[in-house]
């Protein structure tokens, strides 16, 4: 017995195929992976590749790439648990550390700017410097303490998610923000029985490990949810999108 939802593993499969007819060839890209967690870690759907009798690679468990801004939660989250709010000010423009000068995708600057709204508009400057001012090595234990196990490079870059990572590590360190806190161990097996019917293995339920306290997380969800409203995440404002972790 599984935790898969049949329905929305076939609608996984067909989504992950339509992307990949309609944007692969312009991209150069030919693969792709899909994972839909709910928040107590339960995989409800998992594709690991466009066709699975053409390659069995699992890419959703295995295959390492890099987040990009999808890290960003990760930088800011540190920050308030340093002291900073969703109303700190740091600014938005031109930075050099040590010869490397990283950009905005938009290339153009914003000058001071709220935490809030650098995430939402995926600030590169911004979560570089704030990266900075938490400390990279803080970062990166914030990420691992949320189920990212990959190894990852303590360096300026991080905090715009250059460090590889796998589908699945995301989905179960976001899966934090949207649980009230807690860790996530991703599961796809609840039950195992023989052919008749002796139960040879029962998932019991793991031990509720808070990684996240309760005022830093609606502070950091408060955030999450402009993103959504008026930032780079505006296409995901479906129906439900107030739940966190999407």
């Amino acid at each position: 017995t599984t935790t898969l939802d049949p329905a929305l593993q076939g609608f996984a499969e067909q989504a992950l195929v339509a992307e990949l007819d309609a944007k692969g060839a312009k991209y150069g890209v030919s693969q792709g992976a899909f994972v839909a967690m709910a928040p107590d870690g339960s995989i409800r759907a998992l594709v690991g590749g466009r066709n699975y009798t053409e390659s069995q690679y699992n890419r959703a468990v295995t295959a390492k790439r890099q987040p990009g801004s999808a890290f960003k939660p990760f930088v800011y989250l540190t920050a308030l648990e340093k002291g900073l709010t969703p109303n700190t000010i740091r600014e938005d423009g031109p930075l050099n550390v040590k010869g490397w000068k990283p950009e905005n995708y938009s290339r153009e600057y914003f000058g001071p700017v709220t935490l809030t709204n650098a995430l939402a508009l995926s600030l590169n400057t911004v979560a570089v410097r704030v990266g900075m001012e938490v400390g990279p090595r803080n970062v990166a234990a914030t990420a691992r303490r949320l189920g990212i196990y990959s190894k990852l490079d303590v360096n300026a870059s991080l905090a715009l998610g250059t460090s590889e990572v796998t589908p699945l590590e995301m989905v179960s360190a976001y899966g934090a923000f949207a649980n009230g806190g807690y860790l996530v161990e991703p599961r796809i097996i609840r039950e195992i029985r023989t052919r008749n019917g002796e139960v040879i293995f029962t998932r019991a339920d793991p031990e509720p490990v808070q990684v996240i306290a309760p005022p830093i997380l609606a502070m950091l969800n408060t955030m999450l949810r402009e993103t959504l409203v008026s930032g780079t995440g505006k296409r995901a404002e479906l129906p439900g999108w107030e739940a966190a972790g999407k």
